[in-house]
């Protein structure tokens, strides 16, 4: 069997690795850049206000941070139109996974004003603008895959498209852009990597190269994850998450995710709830439905992360970090009184309508989906 893998054409790490950005935008030729920069990554990081002032005596830059949350279509359209006026031939985005994916989307989306996002995977090609992207969070590897989501405002389901042109063409991991970060958005994002990887080493589409990936990400987020969390200035720590998370984002975008994340995304748009959050909530519960169809990888993965040598102790190293990060405890803060409930019919339909279904070991039924998420609802009861 053949395969291909696809990445950025360049990655920048290390402490002090944003000074690079000045460098790859003149490589790519860019004279306007157009950034979707996090409003929280600039209250978190004084000092990138300073550097995207020097960067201002370089290139014209117009600034976009007027969204919250995770991005939808309003989102988009508003900052298309704003980067269509700007006239920028670059976006770069700087934030978590929702400016990344932003601005992934609006790279496109300024060149192909007339096509939907959803029609991105059906597309043999197309143009979009130069890419940048700087994460300020290890957790979604946005900046290396070939994914973007995106919420309808109307329908609140979310779209995520895929195609190998949404890839950055430089990221940036910069640790020092990340030691400021709330300790529940570390973990939060964090398990959402870890997630990450742990499905693409179990997707019936993974190959010798995503599996590289994959049991990389996963033993340095397994190992770094509880330090970064507990010591948030630690920069080796830091550093190790960012390059987990990216060898993660680089296994399944070039695997795929599954029903961990096919049962999150219909959290996220209907509550509102943070996607490692929703990922997080869900993921003991499918990996008690995956175990019997793949004890021989989940077995493996104890290894690698020192764990034990058995398919269960995967599940209880994930429930331990649950416990540690108060993940269901946070969770609980998204709900009213029974609105989970209510919502699981209609849930159900969007995860098996989505992405991460097909390329499960046993591929779950509508039934199988509804016990996960009643499983989630006793937890939270």
């Amino acid at each position: 069997m053949t395969s291909s893998l696809h990445f950025p054409n360049t990655i920048h790490s290390g402490a002090g690795s944003f000074d690079q950005l000045a460098e790859a935008a003149t490589a790519l030729g860019t004279t306007n850049i157009f950034m979707i920069v996090s409003s929280n990554a600039l209250d978190a990081n004084p000092q990138l206000e300073r550097q995207i002032r020097a960067l201002k005596r370089i290139y014209s830059i117009t600034l976009f941070s007027e969204y919250h949350g995770e991005p939808n279509s309003d989102h988009l359209d508003s900052a298309a139109q704003k980067a269509l006026m700007s006239r920028a031939d670059t976006v770069v985005g700087i934030g978590g996974g929702s400016a990344l994916d932003l601005a992934k989307a609006v790279a496109f989306q300024a060149k192909n004003t007339s096509i939907p996002i959803q029609e991105i995977p059906n597309l043999h090609t197309f143009n979009r603008l130069h890419l940048i992207s700087v994460p300020t969070t290890a957790g979604t590897g946005s900046e290396v895959t070939k994914i973007t989501v995106i919420t309808d405002k109307d329908t609140k389901v979310k779209f995520n498209p895929a195609h190998p042109r949404l890839i950055p063409d430089v990221a940036i991991l910069d640790p020092t852009l990340t030691t400021n970060l709330p300790a529940h958005v570390t973990a939060f994002t964090g398990m959402d990597a870890l997630t990450h990887a742990i499905e693409a080493y179990l997707s019936t589409r993974a190959t010798a190269m995503t599996d590289h990936f994959a049991l990389q990400a996963i033993q340095l987020i397994g190992k770094y994850l509880p330090v970064a969390y507990q010591e948030p200035d630690n920069l080796c720590a830091r550093e190790n998450m960012l390059i987990g998370s990216s060898s993660a984002g680089i296994a399944f975008s070039n695997s795929s995710t599954n029903l961990a994340h096919a049962a999150a995304r219909p959290l996220g748009a209907r509550f509102n709830i943070p996607h490692g959050l929703s990922v997080a909530m869900v993921l003991p519960f499918v990996i008690e439905y995956g175990l019997p169809f793949a004890g021989d990888r989940y077995a493996q993965l104890a290894n690698v992360l020192k764990v034990g040598d058995q398919p269960e102790d995967v599940l209880h190293f994930i429930e331990h970090l649950n416990e540690t990060f108060g993940i269901y405890q946070h969770g609980k803060l998204y709900f009213q009184h029974n609105e989970l409930e209510q919502q699981i019919p209609q849930m159900v339909q969007d995860a098996l309508s989505g992405n991460g279904i097909e390329t499960n070991r046993k591929v779950p039924e509508a039934t199988d989906v509804e016990k996960i998420y009643r499983k989630l609802l006793e937890k939270l009861n």
